[in-house]
Order: structure tokens, then C-alpha cells, then sequence
């Protein structure tokens, strides 16, 4: 018999973590078996389906959860995960991933039902929890029986919180594995050539945390930054629906789509976003993948935010938290452009596109062994 994995993942950053999970973590000769379970948290082909295809990732399972409240959508997904559980796919350790209301109900589920639950992207922490992924962390790592760390602070963190060590594995970042696996596709990616773009001259920017977009203030500031930014670069602007739906609700959306230089778009394929970072002459944004994704790629990230829970792509990388005021912003925007901004970041350790086999060679080796459910113990 088989050693039985099943990953739980339900929205676009979680989607991009678990790429490598097939090939590596379903594998007879080591005597472990993957599925994938999908909850449905991200819904539509914008937000889902389009990086299922590019990926090349089918769930073995789809939970089907329509839109909610957070309750809601977790007590659902605790209940469809318990009935693929019981009648499907009887796990003998979860994955979960990340932060998002998908890991938290996933991580709950499974601990109610003496499953051991595994973290990856674990011990990351921002202090604010004022974030619903914050809480989400928190929740999870304490509930969880292993744990993936993709950063030192992760590390730091978890044994300051009392977590045994011989349950902790520093594997790296799984998000550079997808990076590093479909770099020929990315390469390929017609995106600068859609919208006349040159390397090097143009600007990529994020914006959906409820901090910057969910009040009229912080969409007039953001209008401001985008002004000055677009006085010498395109500004390409893929919005989140959220975002759109506040510019919008605000009466600011004709003033926004007035801006010269600006390209507004919808939700991106991973490919050519990716293509873009990479080619983009700064970032600015307030999500959190996107500060690893541009330290791996060595592309200055202006992430709008008081806090991180990624210090790794500030302290070696090349992330810098920045005030949501202009003068503060031009001002570092000024230091890419005379070439004095973080002359000597690099990319973190590990951070090198073989997360996903660590992570693999930590369940044969470890937690197999640790498991009472283990194959190695049947």
C-alpha cells in the first residue's frame, strides 16, 4: 500500500505552489501516492481554469464552492474535504498550502479528523492581524504536525513558537519551482509585443489589499501614483475584480481609464505576467508572492504595505516596504532610476527550483517514519 498525500488548494497563489507536487510526490518507487483537491475558493477561468490549463494540472477532486462569506466558504470546504475523506480518498497526510481560507479550512478538517497536516509556506509572519491571512498562518501552524519553510524567518519564527525541530524542514520556495519549471514558456509569452512594450521601459503594477483600494482616499492616492509613474513609463495595470469593483463604486473608474500611458487589463495568464515582471523596469505592489517572485528575478519591488511576511525578499532580495505617500514613493522610484537602490540583493538560500523534491524527500524520510499511519509502519 501506498503512503497517501492529498494537497488542498483553492485560489491563483496556491495554484502556483503545488506544480511540481505531481511529478515529484506521486511516485510509486518511493511508495507515495498524490491527489489534488480543488475547493472552488477562486471560481472563475480568469482566477482558476486559465492556470489549471497552462499548468497542466487537473484536481482530482473539485469541491465546488460557490462564493461566500468566509464562514461560510470555510464550513463548506471542511465539509466537502471530510466526505472526499471518508468516501474517495483516504488520506494519510494533508498538504496545505500557503494562507488563504482554503488552508485554514483544510487545516482544521484534517486535524478533526486525526489526520496529520503538513504546512508549506509555514512560520511566515507579518504581526498584523488585521490580515485574515495572518490569522490564517497563525491557525494553521498551530494545528499543523509538519512544517515546510521556505525562508529563515519562517525557521526563526516556528522555534520561538515552541515547534518541535525534528517536525521542521527547510526545503525552500516552491512558487521558484513553477519559476524555474516553465521558464521556456514564459520566455514565450507574446505579452510585450500586445501591447508594444520594450524591456526595460515600462512600469508593472499590483493593487487589491483592502488597505490600499477599499476607501476613496487610498484610490485617489493610488490615482496620484499612477499619474507620476506614467509621466515617463507605461504603467501596465492587470486590475483584480475587487479592485475594479472600487474604482467603480467610488465613481473614479472614468477618471482612472483616462490616464495616458496607462494599460489597464484583467486578470493575467500566469505566462505572461510572469514575462512581464521579468521584463518590467520596477514592480510596485501590494501582494505578497509577487516580492518573491521579483527577488528571484532580481527586478526592483515597491511593495505598498507596512509590514511583510516575506522579510527574506527585503533582507538579501530585492523588496522594500514603502509608505502609501508620494514623496516617499518617487523618492525610492528615483534610486532605481540612478541605479543606488539594493546594489547588493541576491536570491535567498534554496530558492533555487527543487522545493517541491525536498519537500518529497522529507515525507519518505521523516515523516513516513514519524507517522503511525506510515507506510513504512503497516
Amino acid at each position: 500500500m501506498s503512503f497517501k498525500i492529498l494537497t488542498v488548494v483553492g485560489t491563483r497563489p496556491n495554484f502556483i505552489k503545488v506544480t511540481q507536487f505531481a511529478q515529484h510526490l506521486n511516485d510509486e518507487s518511493k511508495g507515495l501516492q498524490h491527489r489534488l483537491v480543488h475547493t472552488g475558493q477562486h471560481y472563475d477561468t480568469k482566477m482558476a481554469q486559465v492556470f489549471f490549463e497552462q499548468f497542466n494540472l487537473e484536481p482530482d477532486f473539485w469541491l465546488n464552492v460557490p462564493p461566500s462569506s468566509p464562514n461560510t466558504q470555510i464550513a463548506k470546504i471542511m465539509i466537502g474535504l471530510e466526505e472526499v475523506i471518508q468516501t474517495q480518498y483516504a488520506a494519510d497526510l494533508i498538504l496545505v498550502v500557503g494562507d488563504v481560507n482554503s488552508t485554514l479550512a483544510a487545516s482544521l478538517a484534517a486535524h478533526k479528523m486525526n489526520i496529520p497536516v503538513a504546512h508549506v509556506e509555514s512560520g511566515l509572519r507579518s504581526f498584523d492581524r488585521s490580515m485574515p491571512e495572518e490569522i490564517n498562518r497563525m491557525i494553521t501552524d498551530e494545528i499543523s504536525d509538519y512544517y515546510f519553510v521556505t525562508e529563515q524567518s519562517g525557521w526563526d519564527h516556528l522555534i520561538k513558537e515552541g515547534k518541535q525541530e525534528d517536525k521542521m524542514f527547510f526545503v525552500g520556495n516552491t512558487m521558484i519551482d513553477t519559476l524555474v519549471g516553465f521558464e521556456p514558456q514564459i520566455q514565450a509569452s507574446p505579452i510585450m509585443e500586445t501591447y508594444g512594450l520594450t524591456s526595460g521601459e515600462f512600469v508593472l503594477m499590483t493593487a487589491h489589499r483592502p488597505a490600499t483600494v477599499d476607501h476613496k482616499e487610498g484610490l485617489k492616492r493610488l490615482l496620484d501614483v499612477i499619474r507620476s509613474i506614467t509621466a515617463k513609463y507605461p504603467l501596465v495595470f492587470p486590475i483584480h475584480p475587487r479592485t475594479l469593483n472600487r474604482f467603480e463604486k467610488f465613481e473614479l473608474e472614468a477618471e482612472l481609464k483616462s490616464i495616458d500611458r496607462l494599460i489597464i487589463t484583467g486578470p493575467m495568464d500566469y505566462f505572461a505576467f510572469q514575462k512581464l515582471i521579468k521584463e518590467s523596469r520596477y514592480v510596485l505592489t501590494d501582494s505578497g508572492g509577487i516580492q518573491e517572485e521579483t527577488t528571484f528575478r532580481q527586478v526592483p519591488c515597491l511593495t505598498l504595505r507596512p509590514n511583510t511576511e516575506r522579510p527574506a525578499t527585503i533582507d538579501v532580495g530585492t523588496n522594500e516596504l514603502v509608505p502609501f505617500e508620494l514623496d516617499v514613493l518617487l523618492e525610492r522610484i528615483a534610486a532605481i532610476e540612478n541605479g543606488t537602490y539594493k546594489v547588493q540583493s541576491r536570491i535567498p538560500k534554496l530558492w533555487d527550483g527543487r522545493a517541491t523534491e525536498r519537500i518529497a524527500e522529507a515525507i519518505t524520510q521523516k515523516i513516513m517514519r514519524q507517522n503511525d499511519l506510515s507506510y513504512a509502519r503497516r
